[in-house]
């Protein structure tokens, strides 16, 4: 971090957030886009992020995520139950460009995901809109809230916003339109309807994934 003001933002890493048992729901059907990485080199802290499956072989993450490792690198990613090498073709940082994109070899993957295009989101909803937070085991309904909730100086920088804090690397989507919103990114400190302190949760949006896409 450049300076204290840093430091109200929290990168999010995976393992931080448990996963509840839940009954089925519509929303579920997303779930076939989520993504792990698993780190098998470490025994500490094994789990090390989500992404979402984009389609043709791509798979899209915080760059933060896909940080943990080189370049040359192949990190391990965990999609339909299985576990493939990966190779990182493109990676920002955080926090100017939080993502990375990396390939797979579609030809493992079974034919329900090998046939599936995850489309980005042409326009962003208004604010409240309902969002879906997508992990392979899970997933958590949000809204998108107003960047008038956290200081001003954030404002402009961090100005995607859900109401909660989720984990790094986990696809946004569009509740109604099923389209990829973003890419989780961080946390940002805002005050509640409530006048308490919570963490929003700040995603890389589809427009700034776009512009990223080679």
């Amino acid at each position: 971090m450049r300076s204290a003001a840093w430091l109200s933002f929290i990168v999010l890493m995976a393992g931080l957030l448990s996963a509840p048992v839940h009954a089925q729901t519509p929303d579920d059907d997303l779930r076939i886009y989520s993504v792990s990485f698993n780190n098998s080199v470490s025994f500490i802290w094994p789990f090390s992020g989500y992404g979402v499956y984009l389609g043709r072989g791509t798979i899209l993450t915080a760059a933060h995520v896909a940080g943990r490792w080189s370049i040359l690198a192949s990190p391990r990613i965990v999609i339909a139950g299985q576990e493939l090498p990966g190779k990182i073709i493109k990676k920002g940082s955080f926090p100017d460009m939080d993502l990375a994109l990396l390939s797979i070899d579609e030809t493992s993957l079974p034919l329900r995901v090998r046939l599936r295009l995850n489309p980005l989101c042409k326009t962003p909803p208004n604010f409240g809109a309902s969002v879906v937070v997508v992990y392979p085991d899970r997933t958590v309904r949000s809204r998108l809230i107003s960047p008038k909730s956290v200081a001003p100086q954030y404002r402009t920088k961090f100005n995607t916003l859900i109401g909660e804090k989720q984990v790094s690397g986990s696809g946004i989507f569009d509740a109604e339109r099923r389209c990829l919103l973003g890419i989780m990114s961080a946390a940002v400190r805002r005050v509640d309807s409530h006048g308490q302190n919570a963490d929003a949760g700040y995603f890389v949006p589809a427009s700034v994934i776009a512009k990223f896409m080679p």
